[in-house]
């Protein structure tokens, strides 16, 4: 009988999807994937196949208070039907946060889920939803496999210069340090580029995992070096809706001028600032690229000006720059941005072909340029099935890692 994985990323209002064949993991295509979202307010259920083509959709009655476990249930039962004569070998789960001491991908037990839950302070509004739809799945399927897929364990060879805050060394000894996070993101391009580009694989590049969450990673030789998020991922970069980098005493001030507590100053960071702070309109880059209203231009040109800002400074950790990637949803699919960004940095030697960026092209630095420039589709979802084939499935099923 043929198996199937299935990759879960669960999060406060939404859990996304994928479910792989095992036996065709190498070619990048997915069986089926989708999402529930709306939770906690009228819960979405949509599944697509291969092609994108809609497989079923079921909404829930609003304001219906749903666990994960109540909305995970529906998704393995369909999941089993749509399977068929396949069957469901393991689930693999991106976690946010693996801390100090979580390297690689790791089989859920006990044990770990005790570890991780002890992480929950540093990634307060991502940690505690991965590990509900862990212990929602182990109540409905309690010999399923799961793996945990650690969001931030492609980092963990960066240096002790980088990783350090200049804090009493007391903090540190809690885990307050510089992690990075969008790593399943980065790996799959740092692996993607070694088949398209070995040579430039090998050399010092700057990947730019751009959406509603986004950060730069410096990689050379297709491991992480240095990179934009820090603590948590809220640091870095303009998001969608997080401010990234700010002044401590910008926080200060929040607090002593206008008496926000810590939960007022998270909602505030996480939740309405980035994109859709400074526009007042969206924190959808479509939407702001398609506006005429000047606090949309000013909302993109500061995500901009911080990409070309904190690759300048990626460049120097790097110590010079052969190669510049942009990724994820922004990144493939904004071609004005890519302008913008490869303009702003031509002082590095970029020189961006304008037919070929319009276009989407692989490619889209000229000949002459001294940094290549190209996109790169990720998919974090096809990197969680293949660590959990190796971690959950190899020497227990008899199925090749």
């Amino acid at each position: 009988m043929s198996q199937a994985i299935l990759s879960l990323n669960a999060g406060s209002s939404s859990i996304k999807f994928a479910l792989h064949d095992v036996a065709a993991l190498g070619s990048g295509k997915r069986l089926s994937h989708g999402q529930i979202e709306g939770i906690g307010s009228a819960p979405h259920f949509v599944a697509r196949g291969a092609d994108g083509a809609l497989l079923t959709e079921y909404r829930w009655p609003s304001g219906a208070a749903l666990a994960h476990e109540d909305l995970l249930a529906p998704l393995l039962t369909w999941i089993t039907s749509h399977l068929g004569a396949q069957s469901l070998a393991a689930v693999g789960h991106r976690i946010v946060h693996g801390g100090a001491t979580h390297d690689r991908p790791v089989l859920l037990t006990d044990a770990v889920i005790a570890d991780l839950d002890k992480l929950v302070p540093l990634a307060p509004l991502h940690q505690p939803h991965n590990l509900a739809a862990v212990r929602a799945l182990r109540k409905l399927r309690p010999g399923l496999p799961q793996v945990a897929c650690f969001d931030t364990a492609f980092h963990h060879g960066m240096a002790p210069t980088v990783t350090r805050l200049a804090l009493p060394r007391r903090y540190a000894a809690e885990g307050v340090r510089r992690y990075g996070f969008h790593g399943l993101s980065y790996e799959y391009i740092a692996g993607r580029l070694r088949e398209q580009a070995p040579t430039l694989a090998r050399g010092r590049v700057i990947a730019a995992h751009l959406g509603n969450g986004a950060s730069l990673c410096g990689m050379a030789d297709g491991r992480s070096v240095d990179t934009t998020m820090g603590l948590t991922a809220l640091d870095g970069l303009v998001m969608g809706t997080r401010c990234g980098s700010i002044d401590p005493g910008a926080l200060l001030y929040l607090q002593q001028q206008h008496g926000m507590s810590a939960s007022a100053l998270e909602h505030l960071l996480y939740h309405e600032s980035g994109l859709l702070g400074v526009s007042g309109i969206s924190n959808d880059m479509r939407t702001l690229l398609d506006s005429a209203d000047v606090h949309a231009r000013e909302a993109v040109d500061l995500f901009v000006f911080r990409i070309a800002r904190e690759a300048g400074a990626l460049a120097s950790s790097l110590g010079g720059l052969d190669g510049l990637i942009f990724s994820a949803g922004i990144g493939e699919h904004a071609p004005a941005i890519r302008a913008a960004v490869c303009a702003r940095l031509a002082w590095l030697g970029i020189r961006l072909d304008d037919d070929a960026n319009a276009a989407g092209a692989t490619l889209i630095s000229t000949p002459d340029s001294h940094v290549q420039v190209r996109i790169i589709a990720t998919d974090e979802e096809a990197m969680i099935a293949r660590h959990t084939l190796a971690v959950a499935l190899a020497g227990h099923t008899g199925v090749a890692s």
